[in-house]
């Protein structure tokens, strides 16, 4: 198999942001903000894929959007701004406390009337939107929240989803960590490095084996095209035969 893609460097990525960069202030404003607020800024989405959503919005007339994980409304807040007047995005959460946060930036914006936040399980609030005749009523759905549950996400929002959707999973790569060759020792190691703290180990080994079993999964999943391209923490793209 060929393997010609560039290898990513500091260098080539500063020189990406040079060039393409076009983060909105607020939103550069609401990434600072979460970094102050949380530990867990990292969980944040990139400005570049951020960016990378508005296109696809653009390019797909989506005017309908699903997104499970809200977190501090960063993206949420990136993908409203590339909507028509009249699109909507449904996003959903656990915790009122990060998503208040967004919620303040939403209105900052002039977009909260775009942005319906419902609280609550994920999976319990998917089951009850497609129960409640919502299937097959979306353009696009975004998911990045927490990883066991990726497979029930996929599935529901692909229920939700119509038939020439786009839905894209987040965090696929899982910082590298997918890849066989990191076993558990490998995987503390890795995390170690990186400044997590101990405590936290057995919850990042879990999701690396959920993301690896995920992607596992959704690579035969005969109900898309799809594709798993290399931006941010790894996004796959699934567009609903």
């Amino acid at each position: 198999m060929s393997r010609n893609m560039i290898m990513m460097t500091e260098p080539l990525y500063d020189y990406i942001y040079d060039v393409s960069d076009r983060e909105p202030p607020i939103l550069a404003e609401l990434r600072a903000e979460t970094e102050k607020a949380t530990p867990w800024f990292r969980m944040q989405i990139t400005p570049m894929q951020g960016q990378f959503m508005q296109v696809l919005i653009a390019a797909t007339s989506a005017k309908k959007i699903l997104e499970v994980g809200a977190f501090t409304g960063y993206s949420a807040l990136a993908m409203a701004m590339a909507l028509p007047e009249d699109g909507r995005i449904v996003t959903l959460d656990i915790s009122d406390e990060f998503t208040s946060l967004g919620r303040k930036f939403w209105d900052k914006a002039g977009l909260a009337d775009r942005i319906e936040l419902r609280l609550g399980p994920a999976s319990d609030t998917l089951k009850s939107m497609v129960e409640n005749g919502e299937a097959g009523t979306y353009d696009f759905a975004f998911i990045d929240a927490d990883k066991p549950n990726y497979h029930d996400y996929w599935d529901r929002g692909l229920t939700l989803l119509r038939k020439g959707g786009l839905i894209i999973a987040d965090n696929t790569l899982f910082q590298t960590t997918v890849t066989d060759d990191y076993d558990d020792a490998k995987l503390e190691a890795f995390w170690r490095d990186r400044g997590r703290q101990e405590d936290h180990f057995p919850e990042l080994i879990e999701n690396t084996r959920a993301i690896r079993a995920f992607n596992k999964k959704i690579r035969d999943d005969d109900r898309v095209r799809l594709s798993m391209i290399a931006v941010g923490d790894g996004m796959t793209m699934g567009v609903k035969l």
